[in-house]
């Protein structure tokens, strides 16, 4: 007996969000085919390998464990089934200059220790911080981004509302964190899990407190392997639920009779249509797989959205150990000030950027050939600037120059495997809007129901998901939002039709 009657949904994007949805739908009942423009499965969480060495391509931060942990267990599996993760101790390292050196310890007692030894008093005023950025966390990450914000009257709940103003959603991260703590070092550390949502801190709500929950006391973890290998584990569960995954099939045209969408093609083929959610570039789907009259924003709506940053991005193999880097390296050397301006205020290549290296090798021995380094060099840019082979081997030079001045050794001389990644890139792997990496920034005016809706507001079966909209931009965001969406077409669009065909 074949049931005729389940809805088809066809997913755009095997991102997060989109792997996300498509699993929650197939558990829900309905018919899913998932179509991926990339040969590989992962948005910009792709993988690839080279001459021994394994590269993540993007994400490599695993924050927020709860999130992933909650997500496998509403199909009744967990992380564990699919991928080993490890806590990272040190967290993190900022390097200042040479000798110049500060370890983010994962130990609470240990943190405290070290915010003490920089300002008397902070360690208790760290203690004040986080625990209201756990209460953040609690109401935020459980109950506020769980919200598909395609209304305000979702948010007219009185406790919630209370909650709403105790968050400092109208007061910034910036001024939120000046009164707690006076050393621009510890500063700095407050402020730089912001950099992740896409805006100054400044212009980010002071609710965003909760990443330094989520940094500081929830921890910073790997996932043994490797990045993808959450990836991997979320395209087989989709599988497991039924999902049907094509990879290689970009999607050329969306087919609509009277305000719905009937058809989904792709240069391979056609698909039938009850439900379309696109996990891919949000901009791209509406202004090139849409005709004008069933677009919800205008072009000069998009050119008006605040942008999270771009990247240029190093895949380095190199033929040796390094000494004094750890698996993640935040390389504050020069002040963020005008790096910030030439991103955010005036768009431009920085002429003194600060930079990220992570070297996943040590920590796992599988990403490099025995005795050799792997590493991933980022370089945090404005959106939409001219993106030319002489300045992304400008920048090279330069970072390479300050990584092998402030750890004293040669590194340059070693690498031995070398790829660019930037915005010609993004724009061509993922159709990214302006070149950007991280979606769209997360400022007071682009929080909520101010973000691209979930749902179309011209075509009837329309939905979206992914860091365009709502949550936002990241891992955790993504996989929330792909969860997010699901549960509003299940409100819209029942599983099933009323009569079983035999």
């Amino acid at each position: 007996m074949h049931d005729l009657s389940r809805k088809k949904v066809i997913v755009i994007g095997a991102g997060f969000a989109g792997l996300a949805a498509a699993a929650s739908m197939a558990q829900a009942g309905y018919k899913v085919t998932l179509l991926e423009k990339n040969e590989v499965a992962g948005g910009r969480a792709r993988v690839f390998s080279a001459d021994g060495f394994t590269f993540d391509m993007g994400p490599s931060w695993y924050w927020m464990p709860d999130v992933f942990e909650q997500f496998f267990q509403k199909f009744g599996k967990t992380t564990a089934d699919y991928y080993r993760l490890e806590r990272l101790d040190p967290s993190y390292q900022v390097l200042y200059g040479p000798q110049d050196t500060m370890e983010l310890p994962a130990s609470m007692p240990q943190l405290e220790a070290l915010f003490e030894s920089l300002e008397p008093g902070s360690a208790g005023r760290l203690r004040t911080f986080l625990k209201q950025a756990a209460y953040k966390y609690e109401v935020g990450i459980n109950n506020l981004v769980y919200k598909p914000s395609r209304s305000l009257t979702e948010f007219l709940d009185v406790k919630l509302l209370v909650d709403v103003l105790r968050l400092d959603v109208f007061q910034s991260m910036h001024k939120h964190v000046h009164k707690y703590f006076k050393h621009p070092r510890l500063i700095q550390l407050m402020e730089f899990p912001i950099l992740f949502l896409g805006a100054l801190p400044q212009n980010t709500p002071a609710l965003y407190s909760l990443m330094n929950y989520a940094d500081m006391a929830l921890g910073t973890w790997y996932p043994m392997g490797g990045m993808h290998k959450i990836v991997k584990g979320m395209v087989a569960l989709a599988q497991e639920q039924g999902v049907e995954i094509r990879l290689g099939e970009e999607v050329k045209r969306l087919e609509l009779d009277n305000g719905t969408i009937t058809k989904v093609i792709t240069a391979q083929g056609e698909y039938e249509a009850d439900v379309v959610i696109g996990g891919s570039d949000y901009h791209h789907l509406e202004t090139k797989l849409l005709p004008p009259e069933a677009r919800s924003y205008t072009q000069k709506y998009w050119d008006t959205r605040v942008m999270a940053p771009s990247s240029l991005i190093f895949y380095l193999g190199v033929d040796r150990k390094l000494e004094g880097l750890r698996h993640h390296n935040l390389f504050f050397d020069e002040d963020f000030g005008p790096h910030a301006h030439e991103i955010y205020t005036e768009p431009a290549w920085p002429k003194k950027p600060l930079f990220y290296v992570s070297v996943p090798s040590k920590t796992d021995a599988s990403v490099a050939p025995e005795g050799k380094e792997n590493l991933f060099i980022l370089i945090p840019v404005a959106p939409d600037l001219q993106d030319t082979e002489e300045t992304r081997e400008h920048y090279y030079q330069l970072v390479m120059n300050r990584l092998e001045q402030i750890t004293g050794q040669e590194v340059k001389r070693h690498v031995i495997y070398k790829r660019s990644y930037a915005h010609k890139d993004f724009i061509k792997d993922y159709h990214a809007f302006k070149g950007n990496a991280y979606g769209l920034a997360n400022t007071l005016l682009q929080t909520a129901v101010l973000k691209p809706s979930l749902k179309s507001k011209k075509v009837r079966n329309l939905f979206y998901t992914g860091q365009l909209t709502v949550p936002g931009p990241g891992v955790p965001p993504s996989l929330i939002s792909g969860q997010v969406v699901a549960s509003e077409v299940m409100k819209d669009f029942a599983p099933q039709e009323t009569t079983l065909t035999l």
